[in-house]
């Protein structure tokens, strides 16, 4: 895009000579043997020749200070690279964009270090799974320790906290199908427990171990190569000054 200053755009009677700035980084200016050559200078200068007009340029070496000095009234126009945004709008007005571009991000596709790979299984979310699993089995091995407990002494002392232990291993022996046999439920109640608990751990457990599984897999898989902005939180990136996404970097404060 070719920006003027708002209060003294080019009309059907120019200057005789404009004063022409030109910054911005390749393909659209850059300088080869000399010259300074491009696809925003080849536009420029199709344009500038079609209406038989003279001109000379003056190099910046960022949009920033082309623009500062296009707004001083030290240059007629600017030509290069220069992204449309509604605060310019206010001071200059834009040629017809020519180039159409949206925001990227490239990153190296590394592979993930020891510590990546099992993180996962030190996130909040597991922590809170773990939590959950523990507390279910307190409540199984309670009940069963209430139901056990007169029948079965010896298995399920009246002392809460070592009853209600042996009820959470007996729960454990059952959901993993281990089957020691060390401990059973011998009454009514407590066969009805450890049977329904047999029925919803086996759906518990296989889709526990298929969810480690899975993240194990996906772990093994992944690379650390930054796919969303979400993920540049914290990180260095670099990008083109003057240039929309650096202020979309700075909003999201990478």
């Amino acid at each position: 895009m070719i920006p003027l200053r708002a209060q003294n755009a080019i009309t059907s009677n120019p200057p005789d000579t404009l004063i022409v700035g030109i910054a911005g980084s390749e393909p659209f200016v850059f300088k080869r043997n000399s010259a300074t050559k491009g696809i925003a200078i080849e536009i420029w200068e199709d344009i500038a020749n079609k209406q038989s007009q003279d001109y000379r340029y003056i190099s910046f070496e960022t949009v920033d200070a082309a623009l500062n000095a296009l707004n001083n009234g030290e240059l007629d126009l600017v030509v290069g690279p220069i992204s449309i945004t509604s605060h310019r709008l206010e001071f200059m007005r834009f040629s017809q964009p020519f180039y159409n571009s949206s925001l990227a991000i490239v990153s190296r596709a590394d592979k993930l270090s020891l510590w990546e790979k099992i993180k996962p299984f030190f996130s909040i979310k597991l922590l809170m799974a773990v939590a959950l699993f523990l507390f279910i089995l307190a409540v199984v091995g309670t009940f069963l320790w209430l139901a056990e407990r007169k029948q079965s002494p010896e298995q399920f002392p009246e002392d809460p906290i070592n009853g209600i232990a042996n009820g959470m291993w007996l729960a454990i022996v059952t959901m993993s199908t281990t089957g020691y046999g060390d401990k059973a439920p011998v009454t009514l109640w407590g066969r009805i427990i450890a049977g329904s608990w047999m029925v919803i751990s086996i759906i518990f457990a296989t889709s526990m171990v298929a969810g480690i599984a899975s993240t194990l897999t996906l772990s093994s898989l992944s690379t650390s190569t930054i796919s969303n902005i979400e993920q540049l939180s914290g990180r260095k990136a670099a990008t083109i000054s003057a240039s929309p996404s650096e202020d979309f970097l700075k909003e999201y404060n990478t």
